[in-house]
Parts: structure tokens; C-alpha cells; sequence
């Protein structure tokens, strides 16, 4: 099957690839980098000819709401209309767990992207996945300040990367069929972000010490157990333990 990967060289994106490819896909690579841009529409109509189905797992340049808004639905258009016009059978998006019960911000950007993919002629998957274990390290490097860095407290289901490549790549091939358009996904166990981030602080070794802080959006749906798994969700391991056995 020819497969397309816009956002093919993020994080999951690269997962992505590697999975369909091992799988004997044929993947077309959606990158500016190659020349392809979801936002201007350049080189699309070309990246899509032949193409069945295409997964969406670009990713906003900022976090806040104004421009991921406008980056995640000009994308999501532009990929249904190219879609539709190249035949493509399927569109498969990446979203979060949670994102209906958020009023702004990031989250409000990703559901509106939903709302634009799955009003398009093309059939739409939506897989929301709770954080990545990767997510750790990255609010490590995002919070510090100095010796200190600060995360939030968030309660999360983490999942790792590869496993939401993996089903992904299952909705993409259609090997993965149900009612309705929205799925999720998730890891085995709720953690507590603050923890995950200490935990792999002190696996690497590193020196700076960890701090918890309040949600900068909408704390008390985070508190709430907004990025919880609801029933029917995809469970998937590792665990963040394993995960973190494995890799940190």
C-alpha cells in the first residue's frame, strides 16, 4: 500500500516510517524538508498521486492557541481537499486524549483540527493518544531553570511513541476497524508527570532538581483526569517503568 506521512520527521513521524516500511509500505515522506508544505499546499497535489491512505502527525511550530489554531486546521484542510482531489481512501490524524474538555490553548488548536479533519469528504481516523513517555524528557528540558525544573503536575497514562506508530500504522492498512472515527490510546498505568520526571532525572543522572507546578491551562480539568484513557481505549505497554529500564 502507498502510504503518505505528513510530519514524517517528528517524533512519531519518524516511528511511523520505519514501521510501514518494515511492514513493505510504500511511504511518501510529508516534509517541508522534502519539499512538501501542508500550509502553503506546496508540492502536495504531487506527494499524494497514488496514495491510499495519509497520517497526519505534523505539529504546531508554537504552543499557543492563536498559531497551533491556525497551523493545525490549515493543515488539516489542505490535506483533505488534496486528499480528496488524489483519491486518497483514508486520512488517519493524531490527536490527545482529552482535548474535548479543554476550552484553550493548545488543546482547543488540536480539537479544532479534528473538528476540520472529520468534516472532509475523506473518511477520517482519529487516534487520541495520551503523553508519550518521551514527554518526561522533554518537560526536563522545557521547565529548567538553572538547577531547578519545573514541570507540571499532570496526571497521565503515558504510552510509548512506538506503540502509537504501531497503531497508527494499524489504522492507516485498515487493520484496525470499529464504530466510530475517535479512538485512544494509552499506556498500561497512571503516573504522575512530576514523578516520571524525577524518575528519569535520576536515571540519567542528571543534576537538577525537579519541582512540580501548577497546570498553566486549565488545572482543574487536568486535575480532573482529563488525559486518562476512557473505556474501549487501545491499552498498549511498556510501562513507564519498563520504558524507562529500557531506554533511559
Amino acid at each position: 500500500m502507498k502510504i503518505a506521512v505528513a510530519g514524517a520527521t517528528g517524533l512519531v513521524g519518524r516511528l511511523l516510517v520505519g514501521v510501514l516500511e518494515a511492514e513493505g509500505h510504500e511511504v511518501v515522506a510529508i516534509s517541508r524538508s522534502a519539499g512538501v508544505d501542508v500550509i502553503t499546499g506546496e508540492g502536495l497535489a504531487e506527494a499524494l498521486a497514488g496514495v491510499e491512505s495519509v497520517v497526519d502527525v505534523t505539529n504546531a511550530d508554537g504552543i499557543d492557541e492563536e498559531s497551533a489554531t491556525r497551523f493545525f486546521t490549515t493543515a488539516a484542510r489542505n490535506l483533505q481537499e488534496a486528499g480528496a482531489e488524489a483519491g486518497v481512501r483514508r486520512l488517519v490524524v493524531l490527536s490527545i486524549i482529552g482535548v474535548d474538555r479543554f476550552s484553550a490553548g493548545y488543546m482547543a488548536a488540536k480539537a479544532a483540527q479534528e473538528r476540520i479533519a472529520l468534516a472532509g469528504s475523506v473518511p477520517v481516523s482519529v487516534l487520541r493518544a495520551a503523553q508519550f513517555h518521551e514527554f518526561a524528557g522533554q518537560w526536563l528540558a522545557w521547565g529548567r531553570q538553572g538547577e531547578v525544573s519545573r514541570v507540571p503536575y499532570t496526571r497521565t497514562q503515558p504510552v510509548a511513541a512506538v506503540a502509537v506508530a504501531r497503531t497508527l500504522a494499524d489504522l492507516a492498512t485498515g487493520k484496525v476497524a470499529g464504530e466510530g472515527p475517535i479512538w485512544e490510546i494509552a499506556g498500561p498505568r497512571e503516573e504522575e508527570l512530576v514523578d516520571m520526571a524525577t524518575r528519569l532525572a535520576a536515571r540519567r543522572g542528571d543534576p537538577e532538581r525537579v519541582e512540580g507546578t501548577e497546570s498553566a491551562t486549565e488545572p482543574e480539568v487536568v486535575k480532573a483526569g482529563a488525559f486518562l484513557a476512557g473505556p474501549g481505549a487501545i491499552i498498549a505497554g511498556p510501562t513507564f517503568h519498563d520504558w524507562l529500564e529500557a531506554t533511559g
